[in-house]
């Protein structure tokens, strides 16, 4: 079964990841203080633990999560968006999502995703890149990077092979929040519930019917869905060179800084 929320616990200053592992369920937790974004330390380490639950033969299915009841996720973080200072710089910030976004698609077990509040950004990213994600009814969502001077470029390829182009050009374009119901319509959520019990009882029961299937016949379904994407590798990598490129922009810079004043 999924572990029991730590809400209660402080994050510490640079945030953490966490992995519990338990009857064949890997659990991995995120969070920040600040609403739970994603600094290039806290992307390394979702990347690593993924990339670890993989491999591990005990791990036949795995849980994304974050912490708290606030925002899933918030995105990229800004500070540090902010302090990039050269185009090489920009690109290894960005190629921190996808690298995470690769782990998620290329470990062999299906990756479940709890989301229990808003998500943004490169979280998007993240729950597309999930082969099943449960969100409450107040899980609205958005890609906010056109609003900051950038786009969605390292994380619209999956947006777009999860949702179809139409879907993603939509979010990409009108960078405000959806709600719930439509990231459900469009299919980003697998699954709705209305309240944080629910979510919880749903995520544990689907964790558990998963741990308990044929690993082989899950690895199957996979590779079935994601087929396409063995070259995204190189793919993502120019996507995070361009956002580099972009977030040292006066345009950006100015829009970054209104983004944050608000």
């Amino acid at each position: 079964m999924t572990p029991p929320d730590r809400a209660a616990s402080p994050l510490p200053p640079d945030g953490h990841v966490v992995t519990d592992r338990a009857d064949g369920i890997a659990t991995i937790r995120f969070g920040h203080p600040k609403g739970n974004s994603l600094p290039a330390s806290i992307l390394r380490q979702l990347a690593e633990h993924v990339a670890a639950a993989g491999r591990s033969a005990d791990v036949r299915v795995i849980v994304l999560r974050s912490e708290g009841t606030g925002p899933f996720c918030a995105g990229a973080s800004f500070d540090e968006l902010t302090a990039v200072d050269d185009p090489a710089a920009g690109k290894e910030f960005f190629l921190g999502f996808a690298r995470v976004i690769l782990a998620m698609l290329r470990c062999p077990q299906l990756v479940l995703t709890r989301v229990h509040g808003r998500a943004a950004g490169g979280a998007v990213g993240l729950i597309a890149a999930s082969d099943y994600a449960i969100a409450s009814e107040n899980a609205a969502c958005k890609l906010s990077e056109l609003a900051v001077g950038i786009g969605p470029f390292v994380v619209g390829p999956v947006i777009e092979k999860k949702l179809g182009l139409a879907a993603f050009q939509a979010m990409a374009v009108d960078a405000d929040w959806r709600d719930a119901r439509w990231a459900y319509d469009a299919g980003l959520y697998a699954h709705l519930v209305s309240t944080r019990e629910e979510l919880d009882e749903r995520v544990t029961a689907m964790a558990a019917q998963l741990a308990a299937s044929n690993p082989e016949a899950m690895a199957g379904i996979k590779r079935v869905c994601w087929q396409g994407t063995e070259q995204w590798d190189a793919l993502l990598a120019e996507r995070a060179e361009m956002s580099g490129r972009l977030v040292l922009s006066e345009f950006t810079r100015g829009a970054i800084a209104k983004f944050r004043g608000r």
